[in-house]
């Protein structure tokens, strides 16, 4: 064993040196660099490798992409929920505006037609807002806020854009009380638009009123409109009142029962026109002395007759 003599192993069996080896590889990678360059011939490779490595890639990058989708989504919920917060104050802020907004489109609208009735009607007045109602129960009064000091005077009509809504019944220095069609002791004169007979409506102080004095064999059919005739000197002929809802004839009672409605917004809304006061109608012949004078004219015809036959 001693004896051995170790001889170094072959050339070949070493392999090349390492500085060979390196020369060699970097010649190698140049030469693929220059014909990649030139000819795009890896081009092929390296989508084939792309191909391989691309789920790799995506599999390393999954972690990573999930906690940004998680911080994201954190993120864009406590935005949406602050976003929705705020949206909430601000409607919150900004609805008693809108509804008020919406109010007052409306009352406009009314006070529109209102003048639009005025126009077509050729009737002078002001518009008047109600106040607040009559602490009678058993009433329908309504106060305004316009009286004396705007040359409301008692007895004026009290209109809005659809009809009558009441009579001004109690003037006061700065308000006035508005007694409505519908209350018991309120009456107008009307005429029924389709017949033309006249009668007067009462109110019954229920929200209804009632037409009375009409025959019960009278012309009347559920539906008519019932307008002012103008007699009574206050209203001006034409304003719709009421309509009829409802007939009842019995042959026992001379008079037949007619309920009806207000046309008009008795029972809503805030505003409403009070007519400037007609003019006075002219005073009614006066019957007892046309009569006199007639008889006093024939005893004068009779006493010259005499006086003649006695010359």
């Amino acid at each position: 064993m001693a004896g051995i003599d170790h001889a170094p192993p072959p050339f070949f069996k070493r392999g090349p040196a390492p500085l060979a080896l390196l020369t060699f590889y970097v010649a190698i990678s140049l030469a693929t660099f220059v014909l990649d360059l030139r000819f795009r011939s890896l081009d092929l490779v390296r989508q084939s490798i792309a191909l391989l490595v691309d789920p790799v890639q995506r599999v390393a990058q999954t972690p990573g992409s999930l906690v940004d989708y998680a911080a994201n989504y954190l993120q864009g919920l406590q935005a949406l929920q602050n976003e929705n917060l705020e949206l909430k104050h601000a409607q919150l802020n900004t609805a008693p505006n809108l509804q008020r907004l919406v109010q007052l489109e409306a009352e406009n609208e009314r006070l529109r037609k209102l003048l639009t009735v005025k126009e077509r009607e050729k009737a002078n007045g002001q518009v008047a807002q109600i106040l607040y109602t009559a602490r009678d129960p058993f009433s329908r009064k309504v106060i305004v806020d316009k009286g004396q000091q705007s040359g409301i005077v008692s007895g004026q009509p009290a209109i809005d854009e659809t009809g009558v809504v009441g009579q001004v019944t109690r003037v006061f220095p700065f308000s006035a009380e508005i007694t409505l069609i519908t209350d018991k002791d309120q009456a107008v004169p009307v005429q029924i638009v389709r017949s033309g007979q006249r009668s007067v409506v009462f109110g019954l102080g229920n929200g209804q009123l009632e037409l009375r004095y009409m025959p019960a064999n009278a012309d009347v059919q559920v539906g008519d409109v019932l307008v002012t005739s103008g007699l009574d000197g206050i209203f001006l002929p034409g304003f719709p009142v009421a309509k009829v809802i409802n007939i009842e004839r019995d042959s026992a009672y001379s008079f037949a029962r007619i309920f009806c409605v207000p046309v008009a917004g008795v029972e809503n809304f805030g505003e409403m026109m009070i007519l400037d006061p007609r003019q006075p109608l002219p005073p009614a012949p006066p019957e007892s002395r046309s009569r006199g004078d007639s008889g006093e004219k024939a005893g004068q015809r009779v006493k010259k007759k005499r006086g003649m036959k006695s010359n």
